[in-house]
């Protein structure tokens, strides 16, 4: 039998859980997104600055912690579509759609992103690889053309992805700093949302 919608709150208040943050998973996968998200981002800027192998090194770690974020969103996807890890909004009106619109595109983007990579390197007709084990491509190679499309949009999807979440980090500390409501203390790990 199930616990009424009252009983269900006094136990989540009781167990230090008042819903004004995210559980600790849902933290963890976010800040874990943050890391990964700026490492593919630097690695993929800076491997032309160095000679082989060690910019073959930093082609294997983009291959591998990719496929790492890739995990990572599909987790993170699908822990949110479980019932009860559902936060309700902490703001309300045009700020809450903007808020939601962000989060959806910024799913959307890492979503494409982690395709286009797969599809890039086996559209090369090059294997993927996870620290070193190898990833056959599953379909024949693409020609030059649709395959240099696919590099230039991985690319500046990529960048596209890193200007929104600085846009998205940017407002978090507006309202931390600025407007002093709890947005960004419910993803803060470690910190108690204020009452």
């Amino acid at each position: 039998m199930a616990a009424s919608p009252a009983v269900e709150t006094a136990t989540r208040i009781a167990a230090g859980d008042d819903r004004t943050r995210y559980d600790g998973f849902a933290i963890a996968l976010h800040w874990l997104t943050v890391l990964l998200v700026l490492t593919q981002f630097v690695l993929a800027e800076t491997w032309s600055w160095y000679a082989r192998p060690t910019r073959h090194v930093m082609v294997i770690a983009h291959m591998s912690f990719g496929i790492i974020l890739t995990a990572v969103i599909v987790v993170r996807i699908v822990w949110r579509l479980i019932p009860g890890h559902q936060m309700p909004p902490a703001v309300s009106g045009w700020v809450e759609l903007a808020s939601k619109a962000v989060h959806y595109l910024l799913y959307a983007m890492l979503t494409a992103e982690a395709v286009l990579g797969f599809v890039l390197r086996w559209g090369g007709k090059e294997s993927m690889s996870f620290f070193g084990l190898q990833i056959p491509p599953p379909f024949p190679p693409f020609s030059r053309p649709v395959h240099e499309l696919i590099g230039d949009i991985h690319h500046w999807n990529g960048w596209a992805i890193i200007i929104l979440a600085f846009g998205h980090a940017a407002a978090a500390l507006y309202h931390h700093y600025g407007l002093h409501d709890r947005v960004l203390s419910r993803m803060l790990p470690l910190v108690k949302a204020p009452c």
